[in-house]
């Protein structure tokens, strides 16, 4: 069944093409929407994006798979993004991975069992001065340390439960 827009994104999209001057510049805003909407953004779901805001399917679809804000695929309550780019690499980001991966048992790519937990290495959470840095779901985390993900992983699953 092809994925169709409710009501509500429906009023939503056509107020983003009021306010935005052309289809091109709503279409990060659009892209959100959808992703609020259903979820992730399966091909589909993107296809309906192009469509809807008249803009050939490619650019939808290479705007999507260039931004790793938006998920392609179902994750887990909490997504967690550590970035892996050099500055935050050379400040540790890969014992931040090593934390994780160990406390988790996931490695990037996956889900914990419980759903609770996923785990991307991303290239690039704009943080370069207080490296290492890490996102949770939209929430920042920077200057991080092993101990401090521990910390925040504790937070989290008590939150989950």
């Amino acid at each position: 069944m092809k994925p169709t827009f409710s009501r509500e994104s429906e009023a939503r999209i056509a107020q983003l093409l009021d306010d935005y001057p052309d289809t091109e510049a709503c279409l990060l805003p659009a892209l959100y929407l959808a992703q609020e909407e259903f979820g992730y953004l399966t091909h589909e779901v993107m296809e309906l994006v192009a469509t809807r805001l008249e803009l050939p399917s490619a650019r939808v679809i290479s705007t999507a798979t260039f931004y790793t804000m938006f998920k392609k695929k179902p994750v887990g309550r909490y997504h967690l993004q550590v970035c892996v780019n050099v500055p935050c690499y050379l400040r540790g980001s890969d014992r931040l991975l090593q934390t994780i991966e160990n406390e988790l048992h996931i490695a990037p790519g996956e889900t914990s069992e419980d759903g609770l937990f996923s785990l991307s290495a991303v290239q690039c959470l704009a943080s370069c001065g207080t490296a290492p840095a890490m996102q949770v779901n939209d929430t920042f985390h920077e200057e991080m340390s092993p101990d401090k993900v521990r910390q925040l992983l504790t937070e989290l699953k008590e939150a989950g439960e």
